[in-house]
């Protein structure tokens, strides 16, 4: 029997970054994961070839809409090639999940290929296609992840009525898809085949977009997309989602109660995600659960069996990659006596549509809930060269700062390359940064970075230079 110091089940972010890290800190390291290639969710079926579409499907709605504005005239017609498009999209997600495997190599972690399962607190019995073998561990990591969230009474045939994984491998553009969600997943992909000619139809339960973000985010977001013909039916309750033939029918009822009927030919379902212990047999190894699914830890990640802990999706707290990553890290680093933080205010939140949201620290609405004063300093892209240069005019930067002492609290952004300006917020407030701080920072001009300052300036005493 093989015997680890560490053994880790689930290759996603969490897992795999785990492992590295365990790794170099001379630990002796297994990863199991159940499907043929490594990176989980994330690399396989989420965020990567979801990013691929984006990608690819912004290029020809660039092409269509906008090269001509730039003086590039393209003789004849511009088509969408959806097979090459994602054919593209998963040689993107080949190489990325061979660059894993890559990692595991460098850093001589044994990878086994299996369903793994407790057999007690420190064996895992590993179930392969070829029999099983079982194997040892002081430590175990549990990194699941999680999976599509459905609701009761529809049925996903993974045809006509789809989560998000077979949307990323669709054989022909929808004619109108409907989106039963209007959370990140919902509206990324809700707008990849809006650009390529769908009807889209959003129908969303509360009565905002994002709802978990700023209210000056999904008022934006909700406007921006309006303006791409992206219908939206909020504070919409469906009951009821039924397939005939090639339709799909959707039954809701609106804020009044009346009922609205919608009819599309693909419906993808985005209610959320749901923490993955499928198969995982927990109970042999005696690791508790909350009422919600979700593996209970404690504040260093560890379960109520002191030598196995569970990151990522699979525990409490916000389902995202770099989350993952960071619990991964911690635990790695708990392990060889460090001593690690994680500040889960400081974890960013992104939605990559164009524009692009992103967002950290409190809201405006969580501010006023915890009755702290605060002040707003807020700054619209389209007064900036760098946007005007680019065509990129929607969005803003929003900072929310204390009022007394002038830290920042909150930074809250939509605009153009968002989800990497989001990291500056970030960094400011890992140091505590004043906006005064962040406003006395040399920005390179013309960039999208500049309305961070000119946010920053507006929060300090409403200094904004340019509007």
């Amino acid at each position: 029997m093989n015997q680890y110091d560490v053994a880790i089940i689930g290759s996603g972010p969490g897992g795999y970054v785990a492992a590295i890290r365990c790794a170099q800190l001379g630990m002796k390291t297994a990863i199991i994961e159940k499907y043929a290639t490594l990176g989980g969710t994330c690399l396989n079926v989420g965020c990567i070839p979801s990013k691929a579409l984006l990608d690819s499907s912004h290029h020809y709605e660039d092409a269509v809409k906008h090269f001509e504005e730039h003086g590039i005239d393209i003789p004849g017609e511009i088509k969408v090639n959806l097979a090459q498009m994602i054919a593209r999209k998963q040689s993107v997600v080949d190489q990325t999940t061979k660059g894993i495997d890559f990692l595991m190599d460098k850093n001589k972690i044994d990878v086994y290929h299996g369903v793994g399962s407790f057999k007690d607190a420190t064996h895992i019995n590993i179930t392969k296609e070829d029999g099983q073998e079982t194997i040892e561990a002081k430590h175990i990591i549990i990194a699941t992840g999680s999976k599509p969230s459905t609701l009761p009474f529809i049925k996903i045939d993974k045809e006509r009525v789809i989560t998000s994984t077979e949307a990323l491998k669709l054989k022909e553009v929808p004619k109108h898809l409907i989106v039963i969600g209007g959370g990140v997943i919902g509206l990324e992909l809700g707008q990849v085949y809006k650009r390529l000619g769908a009807e889209v139809t959003v129908v969303e339960y509360m009565d905002r977009i994002i709802p978990g973000m700023d209210g000056a985010l999904s008022k934006e977001l909700t406007k921006v997309m309006k303006k791409q013909k992206v219908q939206f039916n909020l504070s919409h309750k469906v009951k009821s989602v039924e397939r005939k033939g090639d339709e799909v029918i959707v039954k809701a009822d609106d804020k009044k109660g009346n009922e609205v009927t919608m009819t599309g030919d693909y419906c993808l379902v985005c209610v959320g995600r749901r923490p993955y212990t499928d198969g995982l047999n927990l109970e042999a190894a005696g690791v508790k659960m909350d009422d919600r699914g979700r593996v209970e830890v404690n504040d260093h990640l560890q379960t109520n069996v002191s030598n196995i802990y569970a990151i990522g999706d699979v525990i409490k707290g916000a389902m995202l990659a770099h989350k993952a990553e960071e619990e991964g890290t911690l635990v790695a680093e708990l392990l060889a006596g460090q001593k690690p933080h994680i500040d889960y205010n400081l974890i960013p939140g992104v939605v990559y549509t164009w524009p692009e949201v992103a967002a950290v620290g409190k809201t405006e609405e969580q501010l006023k809930e915890e009755g702290v004063e605060y002040k707003v300093g807020q700054f619209p892209m389209r007064a900036l060269g760098r946007s005007r240069a680019s065509m990129d005019l929607d969005g803003f930067v929003k900072i929310l700062a204390d009022k007394k002492t002038d830290e920042v609290l909150g930074v809250h952004m939509i605009g153009a390359r968002c989800a990497d300006l989001i990291t500056e917020g970030v960094t400011a407030m890992e140091f505590r940064a004043s906006a005064e701080d962040i406003s006395r920072m040399s920005h390179a001009h013309p960039t999208f970075a500049e309305a961070v300052k000119e946010a920053a300036l507006a929060a300090t005493a409403d200094r904004a230079l340019h509007i």
